[in-house]
């Protein structure tokens, strides 16, 4: 038997097509992540040229100096004078999103406050309702004001969206917030009401900005009677945020295909769709080890860039990365102990070698575990094909030959491999390719004169 799996193993074989002169659109900004690098990794960081990094939790990781972002650490004495600079504590804040700039990442800035845990309840009143939604909103203008438009010693960031809160819906269903609340302690209609009057103030102010939220946690559950509130107050709404945690690509898509028809038939044809917070998981009642230890390894990174070719074909307009900050277990990209690249880097990195090239071109596969894009360079002489294996399965260990069906003209001309035996490997160019149960693959496509 052990002899017929390994001949199994070698003449399994798939093909992937590519079309060059077809063209679908644009690729779409999927490496986008939560929070910013610090200084250990900050070169590294660079390299990957990260399009858009929304800020949360981000008050919690020392290492960025202390407490950040959030709205009690700006601005924390509520009774102090709105228009004040003195008023407000940029400090900490300002090297974080500096950080980011550095890189030529745009911040996608959260308005709001991090989570509260179960452990530590010590932030309880960060939560709770603000006593005055219209001067919190007032605190949030003037601290797009410091970004953008250079107030109280500020800067010109030029930062696009402006996400109001988060997850206010986590402990919706069954008054659960008069318990144990963690993101919002108070019912769902005084955070709409404060959606409502941030983001009318907000867009009046600055129409050229995109305001939007609410980030979900269960918008299935949960996203229509915001939406139906919004529409019928009037408010804008240039995006919506939501956020899902999984182990299965389709499943994303599922729910991201939910959403889109929940956002259409409310009247926001035009608002895009963000899933700004994801990562595997493989459920909320596993306690075990497990997902944190998959997130970390081959199997996590090539789920995240499974994810990455589906929503690009699927009704999502960004997708964000959670975790890059130091010493979390949702972080798969930088090593908490060393700081190294593990193998999510890699789903970041060949995606924005995809972003790079932006013209996005057919490619095709018929088998499920195998997901592909394909992006076209300006000039129309190169292609940059992307190859997932991903199989949730873990005692699925056989290995396939890949091979690239690719029109007269065209041929192979760079091969980068990231699997269970080594990150980044480099191969001679090939028409065909071993690949593991769970790898990523970057191939470089050129066109003869």
């Amino acid at each position: 038997m052990k002899t017929l799996l390994i001949s199994l193993a070698i003449i399994a074989q798939t093909v992937v097509g590519v079309d060059p002169a077809t063209v679908v659109g644009a690729i779409k900004p999927m490496n986008g992540v939560n929070n910013a690098p610090i200084k250990e990794y900050q070169e590294s960081f660079n390299a990957l040229r990260i399009p858009y990094s929304r800020l949360h939790d981000s008050t919690y990781s020392l290492e960025y100096g202390g407490p950040n972002v959030d709205i009690t650490d700006i601005f924390p004495d509520f009774d102090a004078d709105v228009e004040d600079p003195s008023s407000y504590d940029f400090a900490v804040t300002d090297s974080v999103l500096l950080s980011l700039v550095a890189a030529g990442t745009e911040p996608y800035y959260r308005l709001g406050q991090s989570i509260v845990t179960y452990e530590d309840r010590s932030r309880l009143s960060t939560i709770t309702p603000p006593k005055d939604f219209k001067k919190w909103a007032e605190i949030c203008d003037h601290i797009i004001r410091h970004y953008n438009e250079g107030w109280a010693d500020g800067y010109h960031m030029g930062i696009t969206y402006w996400d109001i809160w988060n997850e206010a819906d986590l402990d919706e269903v069954h008054h659960a917030w008069r318990k144990k609340p963690r993101c919002w302690a108070g019912p769902r209609r005084k955070f709409y009401k404060l959606y409502v009057t941030t983001a009318k103030l907000l867009k009046e102010r600055h129409p050229e900005l995109k305001i939007g939220g609410p980030s979900y946690a269960d918008t299935r559950r949960c996203g229509r009677r915001f939406l139906k509130y919004v529409k019928r107050k009037h408010a804008p709404l240039d995006f919506f945020s939501w956020h899902m945690y999984h182990r299965k690509p389709w499943r994303i898509m599922q729910d991201a295909g939910i959403i889109r028809e929940m956002l259409n038939k409310r009247g926001f044809k035009n608002t895009e769709s963000h899933l700004n917070e994801w990562n595997f998981q493989r459920s909320w009642s596993d306690i075990s080890s497990y997902s944190d230890s998959i997130r970390r390894d081959i199997k996590g990174a090539a789920f995240i860039s499974a994810v990455m070719c589906e929503a690009q074909r699927g009704p999502i307009d960004m997708l964000m990365y959670y975790d890059i900050r130091p010493t979390v277990t949702w972080n798969g990209v930088f090593a908490d102990d060393t700081y190294e690249t593990m193998p999510a880097y890699w789903s970041l990195y060949y995606w924005s070698d995809l972003l790079e090239y932006g013209t996005w071109v057919e490619s095709n596969c018929d088998n499920g575990n195998i997901y592909t894009c394909a992006a076209r360079s300006e000039d129309g002489s190169h292609v940059r094909l992307l190859i997932i294996r991903y199989h949730e399965d873990d005692s699925y260990n056989t290995s396939r030959d890949v091979s690239v069906n690719l029109p007269e003209g065209w041929t192979v001309t760079s091969a980068r491999l990231t699997d269970s035996e080594g990150q980044d490997r480099r191969l001679d160019p090939a028409p065909a390719y071993t690949m593991r149960p769970n790898a990523m693959m970057l191939l470089e496509i050129s066109r003869g004169d």
